[in-house]
């Protein structure tokens, strides 16, 4: 028996991207997609790296984000930086 996956009602994977965009914007945009809209909640953007990197639970020892399929590292700021882009795009779909 297998666990059926239901699409979120948002799809942040498909905005427009900003030029020079590449293989890992769009696998870090689907990773955001993918995580529970109340997980997303509990962030706080003055939490230090170290705690962001806690919360999310997916981070390799080297601190960058442990994202299959990707042509680069996502380090803290970058992650940061899109998953509070995410942030603000949900809230503008749940409005």
């Amino acid at each position: 028996m297998t666990a059926e996956f239901e699409q979120p009602h948002w799809n942040f994977e498909q905005q427009p991207y900003p030029a020079g965009s590449d293989e890992t914007d769009v696998n870090l945009r689907a990773y955001f997609d993918r995580m529970p809209d109340a997980k997303m909640r509990q962030y706080q953007a003055a939490w230090p790296a170290g705690r962001l990197m806690e919360w999310d639970g997916n981070f390799r020892a080297d601190g960058c984000l442990m994202l299959i399929c990707c042509e680069r590292d996502v380090a803290v700021d970058e992650y940061r930086r899109v998953l509070e882009e995410c942030i603000a795009y949900r809230q503008g779909v749940s409005a």
